[in-house]
């Protein structure tokens, strides 16, 4: 059975593709460090399903550098898109004022370039592409989008990222305030990655 290598190092996000990926079958699903794998990508392609690629690629060269065998290379890129501002910060927002500024930081900051925008114009979405490197170099892609608004202000303890900010009409509240198990039911990485769990069962189970 193959193991899949998640490209991330972001421990959040791995409680949520392993949360998400639990019936995929029987795929043990490891982080790059628990891999053993430390590799820079330079993230510099002109679309989430690009950067998702590029990421995914480096790491299966990495493995296979290293002596591994049996395994899938699995890679999000993903990004908080507010309409008013361009679709900013789009696919630069875990880049966005700077990858070491905290998030705290850039919620407070696009929600003052927002003040006074209209509810109706305050549309907002997130994005997520999930690439499937093999190690033989065969490649798979999905993408999903989860739509909503830019909230008014900054709620909620749960989550990470932009979620704080981002309301979700469905549910009445921010992101940040579901629960995970909500959350990963309906979110935009959720939705991704069970188009990629469908890829996954057709092409290896």
């Amino acid at each position: 059975m193959k193991r899949i290598i998640f490209a991330t190092g972001n421990e959040g996000k791995m409680r949520e593709v392993r949360e998400i990926m639990k019936d995929a079958g029987d795929f043990p699903i490891v982080s790059m460090k628990e891999a053993g794998i430390k590799t820079d990508v330079e993230e510099n392609g002109t679309s989430y399903i690009e950067n998702a690629l590029i990421k995914a690629r480096a790491v299966k060269d990495e493995a296979l550098r290293l002596g591994m065998k049996d395994f899938l290379v699995m890679s999000d890129d993903s990004g908080f898109e507010v309409d008013k501002l361009n679709r900013e910060p789009g696919i630069y927002s875990a880049r966005y004022m700077g990858e070491d500024t905290s998030y705290d930081i850039k919620n407070a900051e696009i929600l003052r370039r927002m003040e006074g925008v209209a509810w109706e114009d305050r549309t907002a979405r997130f994005v997520c592409a999930i690439a499937m490197v093999d190690e033989d170099g065969s490649e798979e892609a999905v993408e999903a989008t989860f739509e909503g608004f830019c909230a008014y202000e900054i709620k909620g303890e749960y989550g990470f990222g932009y979620d704080p900010i981002f309301f979700v009409p469905e549910f009445g509240c921010n992101d940040a305030e579901l629960l995970s198990e909500v959350k990963n039911s309906i979110s935009h990485r959720a939705k991704a990655l069970k188009l990629a769990r469908e890829v996954l069962r057709k092409k290896y189970c």
